[in-house]
């Protein structure tokens, strides 16, 4: 079983940056695809970054793109999302997923991802 657990959501201003970190325990052996995702209230959970151990390939969101970036965390088994000029349309919750398999064209499809966090709050003003 894998547990994850995100950090570092604080209010950040509009252009500002801010780290989110995604910690992983359990059973984790291998290669593994770790998303980030996020979601406001009264809407879906939409991609965000994601990022295949096995060979490094990431994926965006056009909406980040360019601004976001998926990295090693500095601590074991960690994933962080680096945020660089965030907009207010980027305030949400923030959540990092695993799956397995390398996902491809599927790496937003919220379904292939059986291992959640919690989330992390980021409020973004202007």
């Amino acid at each position: 079983h894998v547990q994850l657990v995100e950090s570092g959501g604080a209010s950040v201003r509009a252009g500002g940056a801010l780290r989110l970190s995604c910690g992983a325990s359990g059973s984790i052996y291998g290669d593994a695809c770790v998303g980030w995702f996020r979601q406001v209230p009264g809407k879906e959970r939409e991609a965000v970054a994601a990022i295949y151990t096995g060979g490094g390939s990431t994926f965006y969101a056009d909406s980040v793109k360019g601004r976001f970036t998926i990295v090693l965390g500095s601590g074991r088994n960690t994933m962080d999302l680096q945020m660089n000029d965030p907009k207010p349309e980027d305030t949400a919750m923030y959540y990092c997923a695993v799956q397995r398999l390398h996902p491809g064209v599927r790496w937003k499809v919220i379904g292939d991802y059986p291992h959640w966090g919690q989330g992390t709050q980021v409020p973004v003003s202007s």
